[in-house]
This record gives C-alpha cells, sequence and structure tokens, in this order.
C-alpha cells in the first residue's frame, strides 16, 4: 500500500475498514470506531451495507463538504461528508463497489459554525438539513423526527470538534460557539433513542491541543455514553 498515492491510500484504508466492521456487525457487536480524521466515515458507512435507507447524524464543527473543485486547503479530511453523498472523489469511490451513496436527504448535520464563505454557499445549495453552532435541542429534535421518516438506521459520527472551546480544544481547527459536553451527550442519546444507530464514530483528537486532558476526558464520556446507549 506504500506504493499508493495519498487518496487511493485512504480508500484502500476504507475500504478495509468497512470490512472490519461488516464483520463486527455480523458478530452481533456495535462498531464504535475511533480515528484521527473524518474521511474514515467513508469506511464505516460502507461496512454499514445497504445505503439507501441508511441516514447520518454527523456532529462537527465544519461541515466536511467540500469538493476537489473548491477546496483551497487540499486538506482531504474536509470531503467526508461529500464523498458519502456522492459529490466529490466520484471515479475513486466507485472503486469500491460494495459502498452505496447516502442521499443528501439522508444527514443532519449539527454543530457547524466554522466555514468560510464557499462552505456556506455549498450547504445553502444542499439537500442536507443543518442545524447550526450550539445544536439546539428543539431544532435537533425536528431534524432527527424528519429524518426518521426516511431511514431505517444511521451511521453517529461525532468530531471532538463539535465542542466549545470552552471544554477544551480537540485539534486544531476547534471553534467557539459550540455545544457544551452535556449537551452533545444529550444529543447522542436523542440519537439512539430516534433510530437503530448501526456504527458510531470519534474523531479527530490531536493531543498536542489538548495538554491537561479536557478533551480526552470528554471523549471517554462521549464513548462510554455511545457504548450504553447500545446496548438499550
Amino acid at each position: 500500500m506504500e506504493g499508493l498515492a495519498e487518496m487511493a491510500r485512504i480508500f484502500e484504508l476504507d475500504r478495509r475498514l468497512a470490512t472490519t466492521v461488516s464483520k463486527q456487525r455480523d458478530a452481533g457487536r456495535f462498531p464504535l470506531v475511533i480515528a484521527s480524521n473524518c474521511i474514515s466515515s467513508v469506511g464505516t458507512v460502507g461496512g454499514c451495507g445497504d445505503g439507501r435507507r441508511l441516514g447520518v447524524v454527523w456532529l462537527d464543527a465544519h461541515a466536511d463538504f467540500d469538493v476537489p473543485e473548491d477546496n483551497l486547503s487540499g486538506f482531504s479530511d474536509v470531503m467526508g461528508l461529500s464523498i458519502l453523498t456522492g459529490s466529490a472523489w466520484q471515479a475513486l469511490r466507485r472503486t469500491d463497489p460494495d459502498f452505496e451513496l447516502v442521499s443528501e436527504h439522508n444527514v443532519v448535520l449539527a454543530g457547524a459554525r466554522d466555514l468560510a464563505a464557499y462552505q456556506r454557499d455549498r450547504l445553502a445549495g444542499s439537500k442536507l438539513t443543518v442545524v447550526r453552532g450550539r445544536i439546539d435541542s428543539d431544532e435537533f429534535a425536528d431534524a432527527v423526527r424528519c429524518l426518521r421518516d426516511h431511514v431505517d438506521r444511521v451511521y453517529l459520527h461525532v468530531d471532538l470538534d463539535v465542542l466549545d472551546t470552552g471544554a477544551g480544544h480537540a485539534n486544531a481547527y476547534a471553534a467557539p460557539g459550540a455545544p457544551s459536553l452535556n449537551a452533545v451527550l444529550d444529543r447522542i442519546r436523542q440519537t439512539f433513542s430516534t433510530f437503530h444507530v448501526c456504527a458510531a464514530a470519534i474523531t479527530a483528537y490531536d493531543p498536542a491541543c489538548d495538554p491537561n486532558g479536557q478533551i480526552l476526558r470528554a471523549a471517554q464520556e462521549i464513548a462510554a455514553t455511545i457504548g450504553s446507549a447500545s446496548r438499550c
């Protein structure tokens, strides 16, 4: 795999992750993926099977909805959600015959606030349901209720920079104006109480940005909440 170009290597890793997720689900286990970046979602969702009735609840300070044509950073991680919904890296995505797209209609993006102008424009022109900033409880409840009309199960994605900077800095892209840890835990429980969650991920932790371990402890609480909810 060392000889593969960057994006080809990423897709190969996601194919391997999809196989692992699928095996865990077949064994009756709940897959909780701990990943350094959000593009791992392609593999986790790939392991969940049929994408036609699969939804996504994505908690993140960022949209991760860039496409190569408008992205200036060259950072592949900001394209995870656009790959899942079919607008980025389409040819490479089709090299995995088992992966099915998730409809934009079937995505709730919650917590997004740190957005460039072109990213706001892309969201405005999309069919994603966006609950911004602090993830108002009532607005989130309405969003997941509407999503329930279209999907049988969901993938839950928790980028740790969804947390407000008052709780600490998960990575170099953390931003203020976000929900507290307790609010994030409540939204996670709300997701599990509304849907069958087939897999979940906690992503984007950079320990260099968390010298006091605040976010690490928050991540442990998030993982424990997901684990507890998955057993109910």
